[in-house]
């Protein structure tokens, strides 16, 4: 049991923002043992009516509703009866959600990134620190089969020792970004006003945990670099025809990012941001260690000195009744895509809720959720300064150096 948590017999949940992922997370958690959906905050009605329902439907009572404008989540947190408050509201809302819930008593959960400027990245550690809250970023992409794989592969010291990593976020999201609805009302300014990784935590999350950054290891420095902003423009240009506004405007963020971090124990991180340029969905992931490599797209493979056949690649697959991670063993094999992303959605949900429930400190805290959301406003401030490196911020304010890092957990 961990000394800053008690055991809680029913988790109830306050969730703040139910739109698309929202709901989605909604529908995880009115399924997991021991979780009751007590309250629900949105600016829309019809939204927490229609996330309502859905707790109703699973058997739970009915929650209580704040819709009263775009701050109502305070009253929330203010008079809710509940242990932990949940965001999937746009980006620049996830800070002062969670920093409310904590000042509340609560503990604070929030979708990714956690934070936008480096302001809200020290709020978040300083208020975390202060109540003694959980403040926990709900990275997915962690609970990955594959990347839990190569976590459990680390641990065992298959790939020796680690030298260099590859992650990124790979998506084209041009379409989305001129849907005029649901995320495109808000990440849009984002791509017009700012120019860095805008979207750091999908692949840097899992990478973060393989190098135990927070946890006897931390990341010192970062240099970003952009390209030219082309692609919103084109796009918008063939879809809309050449004089529509959106083709004429100028934005801000390059179409790609490219961020190389250093570690304290002298690794090498690439993080790249690319989503407005034609592609497939990828991560990016590449592990390189003394003993072998470890890639994830655009297929699982693996080359390891002391069993691969010379310069070739292996299935990653043939490893998997090997290093499985036991978590995923535990939770999913008798599952059959219950939560979204292959299953990754609903297993940050239940780990999440399952070690609050155990009254011990979940797999991803505070630091990790103010380091990973760091990089997009380190990225903004080195492209600005002509990609000049800049020193990254030790959020534990140097207990990462005794911090234990992060074990093979099961249920």
């Amino acid at each position: 049991m961990d000394p800053n948590h008690q055991p809680i017999d029913t988790l109830r949940i306050g969730f703040v923002g139910v739109g698309g992922m929202g709901t989605h997370h909604v529908k995880n958690l009115v399924r997991m043992p021991g979780v009751r959906i007590s309250a629900l905050c949105d600016i829309r009605e019809d939204h927490a009516e229609r996330a309502a329902g859905i707790v109703r439907e699973a058997g739970q009572p009915a929650p209580t509703l704040y819709t009263r404008g775009e701050r109502d989540f305070e009253r929330l947190c203010a008079e809710a009866d509940v242990h932990l408050v949940y965001t999937a509201t746009p980006w620049e809302w996830h800070t002062p959600v969670c920093l409310t819930a904590m000042e509340n008593g609560k503990h604070a959960a929030t979708e990714v990134p956690a934070a936008v400027t480096l302001e809200e990245c020290w709020q978040l550690v300083d208020t975390a620190e202060r109540t003694g809250q959980t403040c926990f970023i709900a990275e997915n992409c962690c609970y990955d089969r594959t990347e839990m794989m190569i976590l459990n592969m680390v641990r065992q010291g298959v790939l020796g020792e680690l030298l260099h990593a590859e992650c990124g976020y790979l998506h084209d999201l041009r379409s989305l970004l001129f849907t005029k609805g649901g995320e495109s009302l808000w990440r849009l300014a984002h791509v017009r006003e700012r120019d860095g990784d805008l979207y750091p935590t999908h692949g840097v999350g899992p990478v973060a945990q393989w190098l135990d950054i927070n946890r006897g290891n931390r990341f010192t420095r970062l240099v970003s670099m952009g390209t030219q902003a082309r692609g919103l423009g084109l796009y918008a240009g063939r879809q809309f025809g050449a004089e529509c506004a959106e083709a004429a405007a100028r934005y801000a963020k390059s179409d790609i990012v490219t961020s190389l971090i250093q570690t304290a124990a002298g690794q090498t991180v690439q993080v790249r941001h690319d989503t407005l340029s034609p592609r497939p969905y990828s991560r990016g992931i590449v592990l390189q260690g003394t003993g072998g490599i470890v890639r994830k797209y655009p297929e699982e493979k693996i080359h390891l000195e002391t069993r691969s056949e010379p310069e070739a690649w292996e299935d990653l697959a043939d490893y998997q009744d090997a290093y499985e991670h036991p978590l995923w063993q535990a939770t999913m094999s008798t599952l059959k895509d219950v939560g979204g992303h292959g299953n990754m959605d609903y297993l940050v949900d239940y780990r999440l809720t399952q070690c609050l429930r155990a009254g011990i400190a979940p797999d991803i805290d505070v630091y990790d959720a103010a380091t990973w959301s760091a990089i997009s406003a380190l990225s903004e401030q080195s492209i600005a300064g002509g990609s000049e490196p800049v020193e990254f911020p030790d959020f534990t304010r140097g207990r990462w150096r005794e911090r234990p890092p992060l074990g093979i957990v099961t249920v």
